[in-house]
């Protein structure tokens, strides 16, 4: 199944795993979703629910949009990620790093800013698609890849003026850090370090993440 191979696929770069399968949230049908969330636009939507009785527990549901995982199903990226298929990978790839980070951090009582899932979400986009593309294309450096994720990707107008900012500071502060982290891969022989460094960055509070990516010169 396609999103579960997702799962893996970014779980095994940062060395992360979680009790739970992503179909087991997965909602396709928007209408099957919480009243307030059934009159959103997006095909993909992370769903938040914190339980009415005033404890901590919180119910979950991934929304991908069934045209959507239609349209992967008949050209699937794991098999070959081109131009035609990218967008959808992205959306769903940003579903799937949602719902491991969400619930990765939830395993270990930590709490997640919609802003921290927003720039994770955006480095597992570069991350994830450039080791697909180094699979699927042995010796080619996928060197388009940081331009096409960030500097020709546009935020959805319709979402609203707050969100719409969010998107783009989670945007500026992910491209920073995949801009050094694209020079730290031309020039590694191996991925060891480059994992070493990935895994690192995913386990960092919010806060600290922010402060790193703040200390990159240019």
């Amino acid at each position: 199944m396609l999103l579960s191979r997702l799962q893996n696929l970014i779980g095994g770069i940062y060395d992360v795993s979680v009790a739970h399968d992503v179909y087991d949230f997965l909602v396709t049908d928007r209408g099957r979703l919480p009243p307030a969330a059934r009159a959103g636009l997006a095909e993909e939507e992370l769903i938040i629910a914190q339980s009415a009785d005033g404890t901590d527990e919180v119910g979950v549901s991934l929304y991908l949009d069934e045209a959507l995982l239609a349209r992967l199903a008949r050209a699937d990226p794991l098999v070959q990620l081109h131009a035609g298929n990218v967008g959808d990978w992205w959306t769903a790839l940003e579903g799937v790093s949602h719902f491991l980070y969400l619930a990765w951090n939830a395993r270990h009582d930590r709490p997640v800013s919609l802003l921290e899932l927003e720039l994770q979400a955006e480095v597992d986009k570069y991350v994830a698609s450039y080791w697909l593309l180094r699979r699927q294309f042995p010796g080619h450096f996928p060197a388009e890849l940081h331009r096409v994720l960030f500097a020709r990707t546009r935020v959805d107008p319709r979402i609203g003026a707050a969100r719409a900012a969010l998107y783009r500071e989670a945007s500026r502060y992910a491209e920073k850090f995949c801009g050094r982290l694209e020079h730290t891969l031309a020039r590694s022989t191996t991925d060891s370090d480059v994992l070493a460094q990935l895994r690192r960055f995913y386990r960092l509070t919010h806060a600290r993440k922010r402060a790193l990516i703040d200390a990159i010169g240019g």
